[in-house]
């Protein structure tokens, strides 16, 4: 028997920042953002020579151990190694891991924290664990953020969680997850305009969020206002979406671009600005880095006749512009038979 998982990524409208520590445990962090249809994927297959395997496509890398082992984080496969620990896989007869995800680490899509949550899942259906969405989504992130130390915010694991349009609320000691009833309507239109765009280049070394945490721990003014910003903006997007306002949501989209960069003189760079500005020249109304900055992932809101030529623009200029739609669905397990002929 085989247990397959799918985690989606996720856009991030507004708000991102403010979910990070410890802004997010001061002040309260609010978070717009919804799921896409890319995922990151994983195959469990039981084995009884108690032995773990673990494979990644995106590393093109192989790690195996026995379940006796204590786990070695030695900066491979780290995320599965901490969620077998923690979810009990060394108590079995061993298993093989198989993941892949469908976007680069560091694209700003949340694919690491997708990939945590798709694990937890895995671990979740092998063990039959009686985890809630919050319970399994909280997981994720003491594993990814606390004791793995990975720097970043909290609406990722949350996002492949739940999956759908959400607006989330951050506070110390809770998080609260609104969905958004959004009409089919307005998420075809949504389709039709946006355009994702890959810059290049992933943002690994760049240090945003530590940059990002020390300004505000400084209490300097331009950060400051940066977070704050986002948190208005978080709502003032979400209530343009339930209200239809879709060229009002692309213009805000710009906006929370502007006030995103305030935080930290590292999210942007001169092939960032560079980009943007030749997308605004094209016809787009808005648009901003998906991530934590530095790289990653563009998204722009155009109008439909104007859209083929932002990604023209941005085409020249080295970058990557996709299609992509938007997923209701959080994170999925399933089971099916082990047709592989193989015994393990």
């Amino acid at each position: 028997m085989l247990i397959r998982s799918k985690a989606p990524l996720r856009l991030s409208f507004a708000g991102g920042g403010t979910d990070v520590r410890p802004f997010m445990d001061r002040e309260g962090g609010c978070v717009l953002n919804a799921t896409i249809t890319r995922y990151a994927w994983g195959t469990l297959a039981s084995r009884d020579d108690g032995q773990i395997r673990i494979e990644s496509a995106d590393f093109e890398s192989l790690v195996a151990f026995d379940t006796k082992s204590q786990p070695n984080y030695d900066g491979r496969m780290d995320l599965a190694k901490a969620a077998i620990h923690n979810l009990g896989g060394r108590d079995s007869t061993g298993f093989d891991l198989f993941l892949q995800t469908d976007a680069p680490p560091g694209s700003g899509l949340g694919s690491s924290s997708s990939l945590m949550v798709g694990l937890v899942g895995l671990m979740k259906d092998f063990k039959r664990l009686p985890l809630t969405d919050y319970e399994a989504a909280h997981l994720a992130y003491t594993i990814e953020r606390e004791q793995l130390g990975i720097k970043g915010g909290m609406q990722d694991q949350y996002a492949a969680t739940f999956g759908g349009f959400n607006f989330m609320e951050f506070y110390k000691d809770r998080v609260i997850v609104n969905p958004l009833r959004i009409s089919r309507d307005t998420i075809n239109e949504l389709e039709h305009n946006l355009l994702l765009c890959y810059t290049g280049k992933s943002r690994f070394s760049d240090h945003i969020i530590e940059d990002q945490v020390d300004r505000y721990e400084k209490q300097e003014q331009a950060t400051l206002e940066g977070l704050y910003r986002q948190k208005e903006l978080a709502v003032e997007m979400k209530n343009a979406l339930l209200q239809r306002r879709l060229n009002d949501f692309g213009a805000m989209l710009g906006s929370a671009w502007e006030y995103k960069k305030k935080m930290s003189p590292k999210i942007s760079n001169a092939m960032i600005d560079e980009m943007y500005e030749e997308a605004r020249k094209a016809g787009a109304l808005g648009g901003k880095i998906t991530g934590a900055g530095g790289g990653g992932y563009m998204l722009f809101y155009c109008r439909f006749e104007c859209k083929h030529k932002v990604a023209e623009a941005l085409r020249r200029m080295g970058a990557q512009p996709t299609e992509f739609g938007f997923d209701s669905h959080g994170v999925q397990t399933w089971r099916v038979p082990d047709e592989s002929g193989h015994r393990r």
